[in-house]
């Protein structure tokens, strides 16, 4: 069987498609993936013996430039991204027998599976990303604060007018290019009736109240068995855990000096840290010895000695420190992230921080929360809980279905 996995986005999207691939490829099936040509990406999925198809270009460099993308620029943006699935992912499907897309609105994947006559699957790695009266209505991508008392359906029902102005004029005209019908409703189209929700059960349940029948198979956890370097064991090994703090993919271009902030609030606490520069490239203006300072490493093998994780809440930073058993303080900026941030909060695991732009005094009162034992042994507590099964789940899905009918799988 052969299998083409597909996204266009940061970490967070690209590592979840290495997990899985990573997983059909032991169970036996040919397995590309079609993502930013991004060089950590590359270097990601040839460490893990993954072929990768580069698409698009460099996130990195669109979210971290020095002139980020307006709103006039988005609808270029998008319509290029739509362009090059009707060409360079088309290319790379010839002879697949399953084209699985994840991101937000891959527009174009499920048109060129038809055109193909093969199977398509739409996978999305956060519940809010779907309709539901239980999540909040201001966490719905794109759509201003409305009234709490607004109705999630109407909300749904804006999302899809946003993403047919955005989307449907060049997806139709590229549909109409290989002899395929237009789409009336791009996003629904998109996701299918039968959305996959790639998220673990405990940390973003699937509360069943629509017409869609979501498969939830748990998150896809790519595993890391790298070692720690050996001066972060050092540092580890000089005294009590420290704090961890980074933001992944996030520029963080409202918080001046954040990485000191961090500090000296973690400091406050009394507590080391351990500072990411992640894309915000973030730096410290002292020296001092309580202080270490990295590029990427295996969270997995760090979160689980560390007091505390500040981080963005990306859907795979808050999987990773919950399954670690850290206590998490989540600093929200877009998309998803606000819900993952009241989730850890719901759960007990940390603190939800107010607002994307932290200052000294905020991020004392949430590491404050965070550093409790309370909290400590709750998140212990859940950590045992996090199911990492997830790119098992799915792979079987995709390689035991037949007819296309899938398989149903107890979440």
């Amino acid at each position: 069987m052969r299998v083409l996995l597909s996204t266009y986005g940061s970490r967070g999207d690209v590592e979840p498609l290495v997990g899985l691939a990573v997983r059909l490829q032991a169970l036996g099936a040919e397995v590309r993936v079609c993502a930013p040509p991004d060089k950590e990406f590359a270097e990601l999925l040839a460490g893990a013996g993954v072929e990768l198809v580069p698409f698009g270009q460099s996130v990195r460099a669109l979210v971290t430039g020095v002139t980020p993308p307006s709103a006039a620029d988005v609808p270029r943006i998008a319509a290029k991204l739509v362009a090059e699935r009707f060409d360079t992912l088309a290319a790379a499907a010839e002879g697949c027998d399953v084209l699985v897309a994840t991101g937000l609105i891959p527009a174009g994947v499920r048109s060129v599976a038809e055109k193909l006559g093969i199977r398509y699957v739409y996978a999305c790695f956060h519940p809010f990303e779907l309709p539901s009266p239980n999540y909040p209505p201001q966490q719905r991508p794109g759509v201003p604060f409305p009234p709490e008392e607004t109705d999630n359906r109407v909300l749904w029902d804006l999302d899809a007018e946003k993403v047919n102005a955005l989307y449907a004029a060049p997806l139709n005209t590229h549909r109409a290019a290989i002899g395929l019908p237009p789409v009336d409703n791009v996003r629904d189209h998109t996701f299918t009736d039968q959305p996959w929700l790639a998220a673990d059960p405990t940390l973003g349940p699937w509360q069943d109240s629509t017409d869609l029948d979501v498969v939830q198979t748990g998150a896809w956890i790519l595993p890391d068995e790298r070692p720690l370097p050996s001066e972060l064991e050092a540092f580890l090994n000089a005294g009590t855990p420290p704090v961890y703090v980074g933001f992944g993919s996030m520029p963080m271009r409202a918080s001046k000096d954040v990485a000191q902030v961090a500090v000296e609030a973690v400091r406050a606490q009394g507590h080391r840290a351990v500072v990411s520069r992640g894309w915000a490239d973030l730096a410290l203006d002292d020296d001092q010895d309580d202080c270490f300072v990295l590029d990427e490493v295996n969270q997995q093998a760090l979160f689980g000695r560390v007091a505390a994780v500040v981080h963005h809440g990306g859907a795979g930073t808050t999987t990773t420190a919950a399954r670690a058993g850290a206590p998490q303080v989540v600093v929200p900026q877009m998309v998803d992230q606000p819900y993952w941030a009241g989730r850890v909060a719901e759960l007990g695991i940390g603190a939800a921080h107010d607002g994307p732009t932290p200052t000294f005094e905020s991020l004392s009162a949430a590491l404050s929360t965070a550093l409790t034992p309370e909290t400590a042994a709750r998140a212990r507590a859940v950590a045992g809980t996090i199911r990492t099964d997830g790119t098992t789940v799915a792979a079987k899905l995709l390689l035991d279905a037949t007819g296309g009918e899938m398989p149903q799988v107890s979440a």
